[in-house]
């Protein structure tokens, strides 16, 4: 077996280009006419209670703490960010998705 410590990695000018994220530079959004945000529900890993997830946003930080404040409110309830996913406690696909689509966003639920 040859040395694994001295593997030959590929890598460019700009650095390891898998480790860029997907999301606008510092500032910067995409129009909600622009983005197809994504409805999840999940409840593994949360002692069986559900989750919304809305994915798929490309947004700035302070934009996306904006969106996930708005969400929360008309919810009436918690949630957090999380590696630029909201995350929204309890099962509000339907409600979140009337939200977005009053901004302007076009909206998938994804799962059943």
């Amino acid at each position: 077996m040859s040395n694994d410590k001295n593997k030959t990695v590929w890598t460019s000018e700009q650095g390891d280009l898998r480790k860029q994220s997907v999301s606008p530079a510092k500032g910067a959004s995409l129009p909600p006419q622009q983005q197809t945000v994504y409805l999840h529900r999940e409840s593994s890993g949360r002692g069986g209670k559900a989750v919304s997830l809305v994915k798929n946003l490309l947004l700035s930080a302070d934009d996306l703490k904006d969106l996930a404040r708005k969400l929360k409110q008309d919810c009436g309830t918690g949630g957090t960010i999380k590696d630029g996913v909201i995350e929204i406690q309890g099962e509000h696909r339907e409600k979140i998705a009337e939200v977005l689509q009053k901004l302007g966003y076009k909206v998938k639920i994804a799962g059943g």
